[in-house]
C-alpha cells in the first residue's frame, strides 16, 4: 500500500471479497525534504494515508523498513547509470528488486496466498499458463514497468485493477469513503527532490561530474559540457550550444567523456540491441535466431510500434519497421503481441549501446 488511491482500492476490493488482507507499506527513505515533496510516492504522508485506509477497510497494516535495499538496488543504480551516460528507469528497478523481489519473498515466507498490488496490468490464464497483459485503460497501463516479472511470479501476484479504468477506481474509493479517493497522481521519481536528479548524483558520486567536449556528428569539437550526467539521448534543451539550428543529443560517450550533438535526423535508428531479455511469451515456436513480428515500446510514454525481434538466449536484436528517434541506452524495450489494450506482454530487455554496429545506420 503505497498511500495512493490505486493500492488503497486494491486492498479494499480484496477485503470486501472476504479475503484476510494484510496491508504493507514500504519505508524507502526518511529524508524530511523528500518526504514533504508534493507529487511523489512512498513519502511520510503516504504512509499515514495508507494507515488511515487500512483502518477504514478494517485490515491490519504494517510498515516495513526497506531503506537499505532501496538505496543499494535503486538509488545507487540510478546514479551509476547516469554517470555512465545511460538513462535509467528507477521504477522498473524498484519493481524488479524491491516490490517483486524482496517483498515478494517476504510475502511467501509469511505464508500469504497472494501478493496484491494496485498496478494497471493483468495476468490471465492463456493455454494453461499465466501471461502478463496490458491494462484495459491504455492511459494508465503500467506494463512497460513490469516486464521483469518472471512466469512463476505471475502465478502468485494478482492485479485487481487491470480491468478497471482510473475513473472507476476513484468511484470505488469514493463509495468506500477512502481518504485517498481524490489524491493526486504521483508524478516525479520519488527520491529525486524537485526533479533535480543532478544534485542527487553529485551527492552520491561527487567525482563523476567532469567537464568534457561537445562534438558534432563529424567529430569536430564545438563546445564544452559540464558533465555527461546532464544529458540524455534525444535531449534538445539545455545543451549549451547554439548555431542557429535545432540541436539534439545524439550520443553520450562516457569513456571519452564526449557528448555528440546534431540535427534530429541523426537520431533516427533502425535497430537496437537488448540485454537481459526476460521472455514471458509462449516458448513454442520461439527458437533462437528466428524472426518474430511483434510490437515494441522503447519508452513509457510511447505507444507500441511494429518491429521484428530476433532472440538469442537472453539477448535480442530489434528491427524497427519505421525509424525511431531518441532511443537511449539504459531504457527498456518491452515487447507486445499487438498494439491494442489488453495485449499480451511477450517480454522485454534493456537497451544497450552495441559497439559492433552504428545504431544510427
Amino acid at each position: 500500500m503505497s498511500g495512493g488511491v490505486d493500492s488503497s482500492v486494491a486492498a479494499a476490493v480484496c477485503a470486501r471479497q472476504g479475503y484476510d488482507v494484510v496491508g504493507v507499506t514500504l519505508q524507502l527513505y526518511t529524508s524530511d525534504n523528500v518526504s514533504r515533496k508534493k507529487g511523489s510516492c512512498c513519502a511520510g504522508q503516504d504512509i499515514y494515508d495508507a494507515k488511515k485506509v487500512a483502518e477504514k477497510v478494517g485490515i491490519k497494516h504494517y510498515v516495513l523498513d526497506y531503506e537499505e535495499q532501496f538505496k543499494s538496488e535503486v538509488i545507487d543504480d540510478f546514479a551509476e547509470s547516469y554517470a555512465n551516460g545511460q538513462t535509467p528507469i528507477p521504477c522498473v528497478r524498484c519493481n524488479e528488486k524491491i516490490k517483486f523481489g524482496d517483498l515478494y519473498e517476504t510475502a511467501r515466507q509469511l505464508g500469504a496466498s497472494s501478493l496484491i498490488t494496485g498496478h494497471y496490468v493483468s495476468n490471465k490464464l492463456i493455454n494453461g499458463e499465466r501471461g502478463l497483459f496490458r491494462a484495459r485503460d491504455v492511459n494508465k497501463d503500467q506494463s512497460y514497468f513490469m516486464f521483469t516479472l518472471k512466469k512463476a511470479q505471475l502465478e502468485y501476484i494478482k492485479f485487481p485493477l487491470g480491468d478497471l479504468n482510473k475513473s472507476e477506481t476513484r468511484k470505488i474509493a469514493k463509495e468506500l469513503d477512502l481518504v485517498t479517493s481524490d489524491k493526486p497522481e504521483s508524478q516525479d521519481i520519488c527520491f529525486v527532490q524537485s526533479g533535480n536528479y543532478v544534485n542527487l548524483i553529485n551527492t552520491l558520486k561527487p567525482k563523476s561530474n567532469i567537464k568534457g567536449n561537445l562534438i558534432d556528428t563529424t567529430g569536430n569539437i564545438v563546445g564544452e559540457h559540464a558533465g555527461i550526467m546532464n544529458f540524455t539521448i534525444g535531449q534538445r534543451r539545455g545543451i549549451g550550444y547554439i548555431n542557429g539550428e535545432p540541436n539534439y543529443v545524439i550520443d553520450i560517450d562516457h569513456e571519452r567523456n564526449n557528448v555528440t550533438i546534431g540535427p534530429k535526423e541523426a537520431l533516427a535508428i533502425n535497430q537496437i540491441a537488448l540485454k537481459n531479455l526476460n521472455w514471458l511469451g509462449p516458448e513454442k515456436g520461439m527458437d533462437d535466431e528466428k524472426e518474430l513480428p511483434v510490437y515494441v515500446k522503447i519508452r513509457s510514454t510511447s505507444e507500441p510500434v511494429p518491429a521484428i525481434i530476433i532472440k538469442n538466449a537472453d539477448n535480442a536484436k530489434v528491427l524497427f519497421k519505421n525509424p525511431e528517434y531518441g532511443v537511449a541506452p539504459g531504457q527498456a524495450c518491452v515487447i507486445y503481441e499487438s498494439h491494442k489494450n489488453m495485449a499480451r506482454v511477450l517480454g522485454g530487455g534493456w537497451i544497450i549501446k552495441d559497439k559492433t554496429q552504428n545504431l544510427n545506420s
